[in-house]
């Protein structure tokens, strides 16, 4: 898990994205938030878009703000595992990722104008159905095992 700041506000208020991965699948999750989000706002965040979808994770990788993840550790069970910034031996997925989320995020800015917010969650579906190389197939295959998602009736 990882950051992705400074970046313009929104009309929604949001001006950083949150970056998970899971590092078996390579699949990813960008959630828009605020620097200024309560710890106790981002433990609701990440129980919602993240617990609700693939359940409590065994370990997590992080460099970002221990007492947060000690207090979310506490309420769901989870093994903590810190690293220092930028260490890629111990946090390289997301910071493999954060380059290929700027770039993706900037060619929509480009080519569609508006909030980037409002490309975030295409950018996601484009990531999570794109080939992978070191799965040898898209992160949303390994995850699921089919190739698409199938859309909602």
């Amino acid at each position: 898990m990882d950051f992705v700041t400074g970046l313009p506000l929104t009309p929604k208020k949001k001006d950083a994205i949150w970056v998970v991965v899971d590092k078996l699948t390579k699949s990813t999750h960008f959630i828009p938030v605020r620097i200024g989000f309560s710890l106790d706002k981002l433990a609701n965040l990440y129980v919602s878009e993240i617990v609700r979808l693939h359940g409590v994770p065994l370990s997590i990788i992080s460099d970002r703000n221990p007492r947060f993840w000690k207090k979310l550790q506490e309420a769901l069970g989870t093994k903590l595992n810190f690293n220092t910034a930028f260490h890629p031996q111990t946090d390289g997925q997301s910071e493999r990722m954060i380059p290929v989320l700027e770039d993706m995020l900037r060619c929509c800015m480009l080519k569609f104008q508006g909030s980037w917010e409002r490309y975030l969650p295409l950018v996601q579906f484009a990531y999570n159905n794109s080939f992978q190389t070191s799965l040898e197939m898209p992160p949303y295959e390994a995850l699921y095992g089919r190739k698409y998602q199938t859309p909602l009736y």
